[in-house]
C-alpha cells in the first residue's frame, strides 16, 4: 500500500508526463480495460501456450543432453564445450536465423524460447549426474539395479535432484526472458508484442500492465508450481523429512 500511494504520489508532484511513465491511477485503468476486452488474456493465453510447448522441449533435450555428457566422455569433451559456448550467446542473436528458417510465426518463438532454457537444463543434469557419489553407483550396481532404467529412475535422478530442480527453476526464468524478447519481433498476439503494441503507442501504462504481468506470472509459477514439487520430491525421494517445524 505505501509503494501504491508513494507512486501516485511522486506521479503527482513530480509532474509526469503519461508518456514517459503512467500513475496508479491510468495503470489501474488500462488493466481493467484491458482484461474487459480480453486483449490481455488472449496475449496471457498465447504467451503462456508458447511457453509450455518450447519449456517441455528444452527439459526433453535439455536431460538427453545432460545425461550423455555426464556418462561419456567423448560427448561432454565435444558438444559439451559446444554447448557451454552456446550458453553465452543470448537467445535472441538466433531469432533472424529463427525467422529465415521458419517465418515470422510461432515456431520461430518456439525455437528461441526453447534455446533460452534447454542449454541451462543440459548443464544443470550434468552437474547433478556427476556429483552423485560413485558408491551410490556402485552399491546400486552391486544390488543388482543394474545400468538400464532403473539405474536412472531410482540412482541417477533422486542423486541429481538438486541439481536438477535448480535447472529447472533457472530454465523457466530463462525461456520466459527468451519468449518476451521473441514475441517483441515475431508475429503473433503475446505479452511481447502487446508490450512492442504500447511502445508504438506510447501507451505506457499497457507496458507496464504487461511488465506487471509477466511478474506475477513469473512469481506465482516459481512459488506455487516449481518450489512446491520441489518440496513434495525431496520428501518423496528421501531428502527431506516431511514434517513441519
Amino acid at each position: 500500500m505505501v509503494i501504491l500511494v508513494t507512486w501516485e504520489a511522486a506521479y503527482r508532484l513530480i509532474g509526469w508526463e503519461s508518456w514517459k511513465f503512467p500513475s496508479l491511477f491510468q495503470t489501474v485503468e488500462s488493466f481493467y480495460s484491458g482484461f474487459v476486452h480480453g486483449q490481455l488474456l488472449d496475449a496471457i493465453y498465447n504467451s503462456l501456450r508458447r511457453l509450455f510447448i518450447a519449456f517441455a522441449i528444452s527439459l526433453s533435450i535439455g536431460m538427453v543432453l545432460g545425461l550423455m555428457f555426464a556418462k561419456f566422455k567423448a560427448v561432454d569433451d565435444t558438444i559439451g564445450f559446444l554447448v557451454i559456448a552456446l550458453q553465452t550467446v543470448p537467445s535472441i542473436a538466433w531469432l533472424p536465423f529463427a525467422i529465415i528458417w521458419f517465418g515470422f510465426n510461432d515456431v520461430s518463438v518456439i525455437f528461441i524460447t526453447a534455446l533460452g532454457a534447454t542449454w541451462t537444463m543440459s548443464i544443470a543434469t550434468r552437474t547433478g549426474i556427476k556429483n552423485i557419489p560413485p558408491i551410490y553407483l556402485r552399491a546400486a550396481q552391486t544390488l543388482g539395479t543394474g545400468n538400464g532404467w532403473r539405474m536412472f529412475t531410482q540412482i541417477l535422478i533422486p542423486g541429481a535432484f538438486p541439481h536438477l530442480m535448480t535447472g529447472v527453476r533457472v530454465s523457466w526464468a530463462f525461456a520466459w526472458r527468451a519468449l518476451v524478447a521473441g514475441e517483441l519481433i515475431a508475429n503473433g498476439a503475446g505479452l511481447g508484442q502487446l508490450l512492442q503494441d504500447g511502445r508504438g503507442l506510447g501507451d505506457t501504462a499497457l507496458m507496464l500492465n504487461v511488465v506487471i504481468i509477466i511478474a506475477v506470472l513469473g512469481t506465482l509459477s516459481d512459488h506455487f508450481c516449481f518450489k512446491k514439487l520441489e518440496d513434495r520430491l525431496l520428501v518423496r525421494y528421501g531428502l527431506e523429512s516431511n514434517s513441519k517445524s
